[in-house]
């Protein structure tokens, strides 16, 4: 286990910061909020591919989501993020 494994939630934070980023780089447009709200959801995404993870057995207690996995989730997060923006408006 490495590091960031050992850390839990803290490195969920830490993917899922990166990962918010990426996600915005990837799906480019205006958001409501900016990149800060984007890179929150990123957050929330890897905290969501954590728990979905851990739910399927790809993850143990403990562990962090994929780096790949956390970016998927960001991206999900923001497709949900503009749809529910979307019918607001």
């Amino acid at each position: 286990m490495g590091y960031l494994a050992d850390h839990g939630v803290v490195a969920w934070l830490i993917i899922g910061l990166l990962a918010g980023g990426i996600a915005k780089l990837l799906m480019p447009g205006k958001d409501p909020g900016g990149c800060i709200v984007t890179i929150l959801l990123g957050i929330a995404g890897a905290l969501l591919a954590g728990f979905l993870g851990k739910a399927v057995g790809w993850y143990q207690d403990g562990e962090a989501a994929g780096f790949l996995a956390a970016i998927v989730g960001a991206i999900l997060i923001l497709i949900v993020y503009r749809l529910v923006l979307r019918r607001r408006g």
